[in-house]
């Protein structure tokens, strides 16, 4: 049933893109922007590729666009959602390990300590997101974030935390499929817990996410094939993993790129080499009012190096304060 389900969802999604299409001619594409230069880089660039009279006409099988989810396509503060996620599978998990009560990250973490629990930093990152996402099938890791992700709710807006979804990149995506692209997540997030809700939030199936992977194991349970998610990391599609990832899952090189920190860098660096048109888009956090303002100093989606390269390369910055009409799609 649920294939069923899914195969209908991604043909009615079908139908609302063809018909996005048919009716963008004349009409605004992008009504979350601002008109400006970080609205009309984006339009002329698929103008250009698109157009079989352009001298930058690009092959429907060559638009290839990769996207960053935190912080890019959802927001990513206080912190990174699939942490907060973690944090609360700890309290879940803790009758089970009573060894966690005098075990650091987590007895900080059963205290309500969180900062005292990640002043291990990465180390103890890794620790946690290790412990809350192995010893379970793949199947029953679906499940629990399915749960998580429809009913858990943001500390800030108290909404969903699939509502806090940008609203002028859901209209990139849109706009950029109805125009022939092939749209991917590329992501320092986990692969799996992507893939539950990409397609329905985002129109993106779970074949076309690449993200970090722990490893998996096959066994044979009661006659039953399982896939066994493992405490050990297999990929971290972070930084320079990113083109990695991007190679391996695609095997083509993007020609466009959208992030919003220094752990996309790399990605767009890749994406943006010529020969050939290519378009790269970082999404600068500077409104503190209806989302967050940070880049430099940040500790979460810091954007320094980006933000010095993005200048050199004059790939397009989106001023977030001043190019979004709106940032979420529940603003009155």
């Amino acid at each position: 049933m649920t294939y069923f389900i899914r195969v209908a969802k991604s043909y009615l999604l079908s139908i609302i893109l063809l018909v996005f299409a048919s009716s963008a001619q004349g009409a605004d594409v992008l009504p979350s922007w601002n008109e400006g230069k970080a609205k009309q880089s984006i339009v002329s660039f698929v103008e250009r590729v698109t157009a079989q009279d352009s001298a930058d006409f690009v092959p429907v099988p060559e638009r290839i666009a990769v996207f960053d989810n935190d912080g890019t396509l959802w927001a990513e503060q206080p912190m990174y959602f699939q942490l907060l996620f973690a944090l609360d599978r700890v309290k879940v998990l803790a009758p089970q390990h009573p060894e966690w009560a005098s075990q650091e990250p987590f007895a900080s973490l059963l205290k309500g300590d969180v900062k005292a629990a990640l002043s291990g930093g990465e180390p103890a990152i890794m620790q946690i997101v290790m412990a809350t996402h192995s010893g379970m099938t793949t199947e029953e890791f679906d499940q629990i974030v399915g749960a998580w992700t429809s009913s858990a709710k943001h500390p800030k807006t108290g909404q969903l935390y699939t509502k806090m979804v940008y609203q002028p990149m859901l209209e990139v995506l849109g706009y950029l499929r109805a125009n022939g692209f092939k749209t991917y997540i590329v992501s320092g997030g986990g692969i799996d817990f992507m893939r539950v809700f990409s397609e329905e939030v985002y129109g993106i199936p779970p074949e076309q996410v690449i993200g970090s992977s722990g490893k998996t194991k096959f066994e044979m349970r009661d006659g039953t094939p399982l896939l066994m998610r493992l405490a050990e990391v297999n990929f971290i599609d972070d930084k320079a993993g990113k083109p990695v990832g991007i190679h391996q899952h695609i095997g083509r090189r993007p020609i466009a790129a959208f992030g919003n920190s220094d752990g996309d860098l790399q990605m767009l660096q890749w994406t943006c080499r010529p020969p050939g048109p290519r378009f790269c888009l970082y999404v600068h956090h500077t409104d503190a009012d209806r989302e967050w303002a940070y880049d430099k100093a940040s500790s979460i989606g810091r954007l320094d190096k980006g933000l010095d390269e993005a200048g050199i390369m004059n790939w397009t910055v989106v001023d977030m304060k001043t190019d979004w009409t709106k940032v979420f799609a529940f603003e009155p």
